[in-house]
């Protein structure tokens, strides 16, 4: 069997769920480590974004707030790690949102759905979040990954996207 670039994105992204799955698992149930490093707080924390990234009131208080601290050591957390909880969070939905453009199975959806999906309400701003992490528009993107037309093309040329962004290179530049 000779695996696409396209199945090799598609099993990529179902191992990191997978992975994402069983640690969350392991630190939500009894098996819990008894030290409370931020390290490990940091992975709570990281789990339960995945868990709830559709939902649009995900944000840094909400965050705190399930895990009993405070937002200024949430952001401490967060900044020991690269990152910003913001950051964090739009960056996770974009990967989810440009998982689920690229999956033929799930053309039947409009953009907008994708998006709201993925706790990006308005289209606006999820356009411009797209187009600014990947380089290219949503719908641009989507049409890369589209199934080949069982008829050719009447100009007989594809018409190429510049390639920018983190995942530029993933996307076939």
């Amino acid at each position: 069997m000779t695996y696409t670039q396209r199945d090799a994105a598609r099993l990529g992204n179902t191992a990191l769920d997978l992975a994402t799955a069983v640690l969350a698992h392991r630190l939500d149930g009894d098996h819990t480590p008894s030290l409370s490093a931020p390290g490990v707080l940091f992975l709570r924390i990281t789990s339960h974004i995945e868990q709830h990234l559709h939902a649009t009131d995900l944000q840094p208080s909400t965050i705190a707030a399930a895990h009993g601290i405070s937002l200024r050591y949430l952001h401490r957390i967060f900044q020991k790690n690269g990152v910003s909880v913001s950051a964090y969070i739009k960056r996770r939905r974009l990967e989810r949102c440009r998982r689920d453009l690229a999956d033929p199975a799930l053309s039947h959806l409009t953009v907008h759905s994708i998006a709201s999906r993925w706790g990006f309400p308005r289209p606006a701003d999820f356009t411009r979040a797209f187009r600014n992490a990947v380089g290219v528009p949503p719908t641009h993107y989507r049409a890369r990954y589209a199934p080949p037309r069982s008829h050719p093309a009447r100009s007989g040329h594809r018409t190429t996207v510049p390639q920018r962004g983190p995942w530029a290179q993933e996307a076939g530049g």
